[in-house]
């Protein structure tokens, strides 16, 4: 298990407490959606199963760098496991402000959630980064769309590499291993619009991530 993280009790100040109120419905969601049990996820994520069973109940907010590992380990991002319920079954129109955007992390990246509502069928956001080093591979049983708005990033899929220059895109399927980096100091800028879980059981299976890795790529 890994030792590099504090936990938090209840709610007394853990950095990931902000916009906690179902976050560990959705762990536990997500959890069950994945096929995972308890000790499963634990395995995956470098964490005790005795303390996610306390996120999942709410009776613990994990540090920033343990629900980085429990993100990863589901498929997902910090940002969308701890985004602002918003509005499900709302009209099927839902504009959202730039001020009003959801912001937080995607692995080691700044992002912006770009809805404000829990029934979308896919999940928009904008990434800012800067990191240079490839992380880990990151498999997950959604499709998912990138789109380069500024910089370069040099992005791997299944094991082959391409450079996507402004305005390029690519797009890939369930159970495709991908990475990306920046390729200069001045890092990138990119849409990505991911299939939202359905919250079913399936087959996912990703590779065992590092208890920490901070080029890690959803």
């Amino acid at each position: 298990m890994s030792n590099a993280v504090t936990e938090t009790p209840g709610n007394q100040g853990s950095p990931a407490a902000v916009a906690t109120e179902s976050l560990g419905a959705r762990v536990r969601d997500l959890r069950r959606a994945r096929g995972l049990t308890l000790v499963e996820l634990a395995q995956r994520c470098g964490l005790s199963h005795p303390f996610l069973s306390q996120v999942e109940r709410d009776l613990a907010n994990p540090s920033i760098r343990s629900l980085g590992q429990i993100a990863r380990a589901l498929g997902t991002s910090q940002l969308e496991l701890l985004a602002p319920p918003g509005e499900a079954g709302a009209a099927p129109v839902s504009v959202v402000a730039a001020e009003d955007a959801a912001r937080g992390f995607y692995g080691a990246e700044e992002a912006l959630l770009l809805v404000g509502r829990q029934d979308t069928r896919f999940l928009p956001l904008m990434i800012r980064g800067t990191v240079r080093d490839f992380g880990d591979p990151f498999t997950h049983d959604e499709h998912e769309f990138v789109h380069l708005v500024s910089g370069r990033i040099e992005i791997e899929l299944d094991g082959e590499s391409t450079i996507l220059t402004p305005g390029g895109s690519v797009y890939y399927g369930a159970g495709v291993a991908h990475r990306w980096r920046a390729i200069d100091d001045e890092g990138f800028h990119i849409l990505v619009v991911k299939e939202r879980p359905t919250f079913a059981a399936t087959g996912f299976s990703p590779s065992p991530p590092a208890p920490h890795h901070d080029g890690a790529t959803p």
